[in-house]
C-alpha cells in the first residue's frame, strides 16, 4: 500500500514545500472556470485575472448572499456557479433564515476535495506506519441518516455521509461496513444494532465519523457483545479517523474504550463545503492544510471581519493569528465565509488549528447550535410559559458511559415561567423546527438527550459579570459556548 500510494506521497511533499506556488495554480485553474459561467459574466472575469484582480471583482459572500444562485442550480439552472453540471446538494444545518443550506457538489469537487481527502489520510497513515496490518480489515464509518432526496428535476439532497455512500468506488465499498441500506437507516438505534449485527465477527482495523456519535455506537457494540472494551471485540482495530466537533472532551473516554498504546487517532477538517485538512504527525494536535484540492484559501483576521480590506491569501498569514477562512472551491463557492475560524501553527509547511465559529455557538455532537437559534427558542418558551428573562447561557454536557450529552440551560428570569418543565420542552421543539443538525441529533434521544434547566437565583450574572469585570459598555453575556467554563463558574456562584 505504500507503494500505490508513492505518487500521492510525493505530491503532498511537493505542496508542504511550495504552498503558495500551488495554491496560485488551484485559483488560475478556478478562475477559468469561472470565466464561462453566469457569475464570471456577472463579475467581469477573465482567465487571466491575477489573484488581486480577482478579489478586487468578486465580493466577499456568504451562504445567504449565495442563496439566490446555489437555489437556481438546485432548480435545474446550470453554468451559474460552475461549468460542468452540479446534481448533488449537500444539506447541512441553516442559517438564521432557514432550517437547512444546500451546499452544491460538483463532480469535480467530490473527486478533488471529498473523495481524495479519505484517500489521503490513508496514505498518510501508510507512511506514518508502515508495518501497520490495517489494510487487512475493514473499516467502520458512522455517516448521517438523511437519504439521498430529488430536490427538483436533476438535483438530489442529502448529507454528505449519503452523498459520499453514492459516489464511493466498488472496490473501497467492499472494505467497508456497513452496508448502504443500514448506513441510510434514519433510526439511530436500529442503525446501530444493525451494525452491531453486520460488524460481529468482521476484521475492522479502523473506523471513521464524529467522535461523539462513534462514542455511543461503541458502548452499543460492548452492550451487545458483553465485551469489557472493543479491543475484545475487534482485535485488529489500530485507528480512529474523526472530525466535526472538537476530540479532546472524549479523548479519555475513547482510552478506557481502546486500552492499548497502539490505539491511533488521526483528525480531520471536512465539511460540506469541502475536505480541507488532516492530522499527518501524529505527535502534533494540528493539521496539515491540504493545498491541491481545487481549493483556494483567504483569511481575514477576526478582530477584522467586516474589513474586506484585511482580506489574505495564504501567503500573507502569520503564526498565532486568529482567522476566519473563505474558501473558492471546485464545487462553485467563490469567496465564501464558511463561518469557521482558524489559527496558524506553522506556515513552513502551512499547519493550522481549528479556533471555533466566527459566531457563537455550540457543536460538541455536530449539532452546530447558533445564537440565533437559542435566541428564537428562549422567545418560544417564554411565550409558551409566559416567563420573562434576565439573562441565559448555555453549554454542553458530556457523554459519560452510557449516557447522551445534553445541552445545559442556565437561565435567570424576571417572571418564573408558569412550568418549568414546558419551559424547556418548548425550547426544545422550537431548537428542532429550527435547526436540523440538533433535530438529527435529538431524533429518539441518539446522541442529545432533552436539555436541561438549571434556574440562576436573582442578580447572578450581574455578579458574575462583575466578578470578570465585564460590566458596561459593548460587554454582553456570552450566550452559548461549545465548553463548559462559563457555566461551571457560574454553577459554583449558584451553588
Amino acid at each position: 500500500m505504500r507503494l500505490v500510494f508513492s505518487r500521492r506521497r510525493r505530491e503532498i511533499d511537493y505542496f508542504r514545500q511550495n504552498g503558495v506556488e500551488v495554491q496560485y495554480r488551484q485559483l488560475q485553474q478556478l478562475i477559468g472556470q469561472l470565466e464561462g459561467t453566469e457569475l464570471g459574466r456577472r463579475y467581469g472575469i477573465s482567465a487571466l485575472d491575477s489573484y488581486e484582480s480577482f478579489a478586487g471583482k468578486v465580493p466577499l459572500g456568504d451562504y445567504l448572499s449565495m442563496n439566490k444562485d446555489i437555489l437556481r442550480t438546485k432548480n435545474g439552472e446550470q453554468n451559474v456557479l460552475w461549468p460542468s453540471e452540479i446534481k448533488w446538494f449537500a444539506q447541512s444545518s441553516g442559517t438564521t433564515d432557514s432550517k437547512s443550506k444546500y451546499i452544491p457538489v460538483s463532480e469535480e469537487g467530490l473527486k478533488q476535495s471529498h473523495l481524495q481527502g479519505p484517500k489521503d489520510v490513508m496514505a498518510v497513515f501508510a507512511d506514518n506506519y508502515p508495518d501497520s496490518d490495517i489494510f487487512l480489515g475493514k473499516i467502520l464509518t458512522l455517516g448521517g441518516s438523511c437519504r439521498i432526496e430529488r430536490g427538483g428535476e436533476s438535483a438530489f439532497t442529502g448529507d454528505l455521509s449519503a452523498i459520499l455512500i453514492e459516489n464511493t468506488p466498488l472496490w473501497a465499498s467492499t472494505r467497508r461496513i456497513p452496508s448502504v441500506e443500514t448506513a441510510l437507516i434514519p433510526d439511530f438505534d436500529l442503525k446501530v444494532r444493525r451494525i452491531c449485527e453486520e460488524a460481529e465477527g468482521e476484521n475492522i482495523s479502523a473506523f471513521a465519523g464524529v467522535p461523539s456519535w462513534n462514542l455511543v455506537l461503541m458502548q452499543y457494540v460492548l452492550e451487545y457483545t458483553g465485551k469489557s472494551n472493543i479491543l475484545e471485540v475487534w482485535p485488529a482495530m489500530e485507528l480512529f479517523v474523526h472530525g466535526g466537533v472538537n476530540f479532546a472532551p472524549y479523548r479519555e473516554q475513547y482510552r478506557k474504550l481502546f486500552p492499548s498504546p497502539d490505539m491511533k487517532y488521526m483528525d480531520t477538517y471536512n465539511a460540506s463545503e469541502g475536505f480541507f485538512a488532516i492530522g499527518d504527525m501524529p505527535e502534533r494536535d494540528d493539521m496539515l492544510l491540504m493545498l491541491d484540492y481545487g481549493q483556494f484559501y483567504e483569511f481575514v483576521p477576526v478582530d477584522s471581519l467586516n474589513d474586506a480590506s484585511k482580506v489574505i491569501p495564504l501567503e500573507g498569514v502569520r503564526e498565532g493569528v486568529n482567522y476566519a477562512m473563505i474558501i473558492t472551491t471546485s464545487g462553485g463557492l467563490w469567496r465564501y465565509m464558511i463561518g469557521d475560524t482558524v489559527e496558524f501553527t506553522s506556515t513552513a509547511p502551512y499547519r493550522i488549528r481549528i479556533t471555533g465559529r466566527t459566531k457563537l455557538y455550540i457543536n460538541t455532537f455536530g449539532e452546530e447550535l447558533m445564537i440565533a437559534n437559542a435566541e428564537e427558542a428562549v422567545v418560544a418558551a417564554c411565550k409558551a410559559t409566559g416567563a420573562q428573562i434576565t439573562e441565559f447561557t448555555a453549554a454542553p454536557i458530556y457523554m459519560e458511559g452510557r449516557t447522551k450529552g445534553a445541552h445545559q440551560w442556565i437561565v435567570e428570569f424576571s417572571t418564573e415561567p408558569s412550568d418549568r418543565s414546558v419551559f424547556i420542552t418548548s425550547l426544545d421543539t422550537r431548537l428542532k423546527e429550527l435547526n436540523s443538525d440538533y433535530e438529527a441529533k435529538r431524533f429518539a434521544d441518539a446522541t442529545l438527550r432533552m436539555p436541561v434547566l438549571t434556574v440562576a437565583p436573582e442578580g447572578t450574572f450581574l455578579r458574575w459579570m462583575e466578578k470578570r469585570g465585564k460590566i458596561g459598555g459593548q460587554n454582553k453575556v456570552p450566550r452559548l459556548s461549545d465548553d463548559r467554563k462559563f457555566v461551571e463558574e457560574i454553577l459554583e456562584m449558584i451553588n
